[in-house]
């Protein structure tokens, strides 16, 4: 395992999705304010769900606004005391939406003892950095499956950049470096940044390595490999095998931390994970 200052280690103590002890103690919540996405995933299928009993990412029970949001929050901290940390991961892209920017400055206005968390493609990162920080974000995770164009236009069909429809490399190229851009800048930033990576075996398993590397040259905190959920486009793909995920995980832990508790949490998730 590599040793690497831990400058941010006092407050991931307060993150179960940062830490492997706070993850068995620390409850969190994440409110669906995000609907719209700039971004298709190959392996995404976002919808609203009533069966809780399904949890992946991009589901959820509805989406609310602002001030339910808010007062979610309000009466989730009245009955339980563990929750420390408040989320905003979909179930589109945060950064995308105005809702979200609104979200976050009610609970910093009246709720500035929480933690806030941003789950966030990247691609809009640098742009909205100041702003997460006006409204107290401290954690910010980015998911990063490629830094290279090519592998990346494998795994995305397209972005919305600028107005315009991006595909194929020319997506690729565009999401790589505006996540790098942003990654940086948040770490410059003195924000907690974490990298989750979906490994899907028949595209970028021999490419984890790389994007360990890149992100720990970047000051990222810690990287979170998780299976592929074949759906969507990628609905025929297999998953990694339990060898395969372990295998990646002490090849990119050699650069960088790696967290293994991860749920693939809904957007609307609410407790100590695991034990909602």
């Amino acid at each position: 395992m590599v040793e690497i200052e831990d400058p941010h280690g006092h407050m991931a103590q307060l993150h179960p999705c940062y830490s492997e002890v706070a993850h068995f103690r620390i409850s969190r919540l994440h409110l669906p304010v995000a609907r719209e996405c700039n971004i298709q995933c190959n392996f995404c299928d976002r919808r609203i769900s009533h069966f809780y009993h399904a949890s992946r990412p991009g589901l959820t029970s509805k989406i609310i606004g602002p001030q339910e949001a808010l007062n979610l929050t309000l009466a989730a901290l009245d009955h339980d005391p563990c929750l420390h940390v408040v989320g905003i991961a979909g179930p589109g892209e945060p950064l995308f939406n105005p809702d979200t920017f609104k979200t976050l400055q009610l609970l910093h206005e009246h709720v500035p003892e929480i933690q806030l968390c941003v789950c966030t493609n990247g691609l809009l990162l640098e742009e909205k950095l100041e702003m997460l920080k006006e409204n107290g974000v401290a954690f910010i995770t980015v998911t990063i499956n490629a830094i290279d164009p090519e592998i990346a236009g494998e795994i995305y069909q397209s972005i919305n950049f600028d107005g315009h429809r991006l595909t194929g490399k020319a997506c690729g190229e565009a999401l790589v470096k505006c996540q790098l851009a942003g990654v940086e800048a948040a770490v410059e930033h003195g924000m907690v940044v974490k990298i989750n990576t979906v490994l899907i075996p028949q595209i970028n398993y021999d490419h984890i390595l790389d994007i360990a590397q890149k992100c720990s040259q970047l000051g990222v905190y810690m990287m979170n490999i998780m299976p592929l959920i074949p759906l969507g486009n990628f609905a025929q793909l297999q998953p990694p095998t339990c060898e395969e995920l372990k295998i990646a995980r002490a090849m990119a832990e050699t650069v960088i931390p790696q967290f293994r508790l991860c749920r693939q949490c809904r957007a609307d998730a609410c407790g100590i994970p695991g034990n909602e």
